[in-house]
C-alpha cells in the first residue's frame, strides 16, 4: 500500500534501501550523511531486513567492504559524503573498473580547508571521472525515486557499473517534504532478484581472480570496456525512468526542463538549486521575461547531446555552478565546463 508521509532526504533513501534490502551494507558515519545509515541500522537492528551491515573503521574500509561484497555476488549499498569520499577515493576507482554494481548515496558536502559542513557538490564533482554512472536529486522524493532506478540501472547486464544518487546536504538531507512510499512489494517486482552477470568470488567451480595485474594491453582493454559501458547507460537510463513512470506514475530521463521551449535565456543548474530557480523563473514570467529552466538529472555519462539540442534555441545561458575546477578555463565549474 502506497503512503505519503513527511520525511528528509536521508530518511527516504533509507527507506528505499529498507524496500529493496540489499545483501550488504557497509558504511561509516559522517554529517551530513550520518542519519541514512543510522536510520538504516536500526532498520537492522529491528529485524526489517535481512541486509549485513558492517560497520568500519573508516570510509576506505567501508568502500573496500563494498567491492569485496560485490565481487562475492551480493547486491551493496553505502553512503558517505565529503571527506568520506575523499578518503575512499582509492576503491571508488577500483569498485568501477571491476564492473561492481554498487549503489551509494553522496550527501554532497564541501570539502576542507576551512572546515565546512554545508553544501557545495566539490565531493561528486571530484569524482565526476571515476567510472561511476551520477545521478542528481533535487528533493527527498526524487532521492527516494533515484534510489529505487539506480538498482535497475547498475545492475543492466550491458551496463554494470556503480552509481552515485546525490543529493545536498542540509538543503534536501536534513529538510522535511512530502515523499510518497511505494509498497514494498511493487518495489521488489521492479527491481527484481539480484543476477550477477559474471563469475562471483564465492563460485568455488570457476575460480576468479579480481583486480590482477593489467599490462598495457590488457588495462587499455579493460578502460575500452569501461568506456562502452557508460555509453550503453545512457539508453538504459532513459529506459528505467520510462518503466519507473509506467509502474509508479513519474517519469524520469536525463534532464528536467521548465518553460523552456520559447525561452530567450535560460537557468542550468543541479539538485536542490532548481526548486528556487523554478520559482524565479515563474516570477519573470510574470514580468514578461522569456526565461526557461533546465536542470541536469543525469551528470554522468553527461547528457551533451541532449543538451546542446534542448537550449539551442537559447540566446543566453546562465549555468549555477556549486563547485569549482580550479585552473581551468576562468575557473568555471564542471557543470559549466
Amino acid at each position: 500500500m502506497r503512503e505519503y508521509i513527511a520525511i528528509d532526504g536521508n530518511t527516504a533513501v533509507a527507506t528505499a534501501m529498507r524496500q529493496i534490502n540489499p545483501d550488504v551494507v557497509a558504511a561509516y558515519p559522517i554529517t551530513p550523511q550520518t542519519s541514512t545509515v543510522q536510520t538504516f541500522s536500526q532498520f537492522v537492528a529491528d529485524g526489517l531486513v535481512d541486509t549485513e551491515f558492517v560497520t568500519v573503521e573508516s570510509e576506505h574500509s567501508a568502500m573496500s567492504a563494498c567491492v569485496g561484497a560485490a565481487a562475492a555476488g551480493a547486491r551493496v549499498m553505502t553512503a558517505t559524503s565529503s571527506a568520506g569520499l575523499a578518503l575512499m577515493w582509492e576503491i571508488v576507482y577500483v569498485a568501477a573498473s571491476n564492473r561492481l554494481p554498487i549503489i551509494m548515496l553522496v550527501v554532497n558536502r564541501a570539502l576542507s580547508a576551512p572546515i565546512n559542513i554545508h553544501c557545495d557538490h566539490s565531493d561528486s564533482m571530484g569524482a565526476r571521472d571515476a567510472g561511476w554512472i551520477q545521478i542528481f536529486s533535487e528533493n527527498p522524493q526524487e532521492s527516494y525515486d533515484n534510489m529505487i532506478q539506480a538498482v535497475r540501472i547498475a545492475e543492466h547486464p550491458d551496463v554494470l557499473l556503480p552509481v552515485m544518487v546525490c543529493h545536498d546536504g542540509f538543503i534536501t538531507s536534513h529538510g522535511l517534504e512530502r515523499v510518497e512510499v511505494f509498497d514494498e512489494e511493487e518495489i521488489r517486482d521492479f527491481i527484481g532478484t539480484y543476477k550477477p552477470q559474471m563469475t562471483t568470488l564465492l563460485d568455488i567451480d570457476n575460480p576468479v581472480t579480481y583486480g590482477p595485474l593489467d599490462f598495457y594491453d590488457y588495462y587499455y582493454e579493460h578502460k575500452r570496456q569501461q568506456v562502452e559501458a557508460m555509453r550503453h547507460a545512457r539508453p538504459v537510463i532513459i529506459e528505467v525512468g520510462r518503466e519507473f513512470g509506467k509502474k509508479f506514475g513519474r517519469s524520469y530521463s536525463l534532464f528536467e526542463t521548465h518553460r523552456l521551449e520559447d525561452a530567450e535565456a535560460a537557468i542550468v543548474v543541479l539538485s536542490s538549486t532548481a526548486g528556487t530557480a523554478r520559482v524565479v523563473v515563474d516570477r519573470l514570467r510574470a514580468q514578461g521575461l522569456k526565461v526557461g529552466l533546465l536542470k541536469p538529472r543525469v551528470f554522468r555519462p553527461f547528457p551533451a547531446r541532449e543538451l546542446v539540442e534542448a537550449l539551442a534555441h537559447v540566446q543566453v545561458i546562465g549555468v549555477m555552478d556549486r563547485s569549482i575546477s580550479f585552473g581551468a578555463m576562468n575557473n568555471a565549474g564542471p557543470l559549466f565546463l
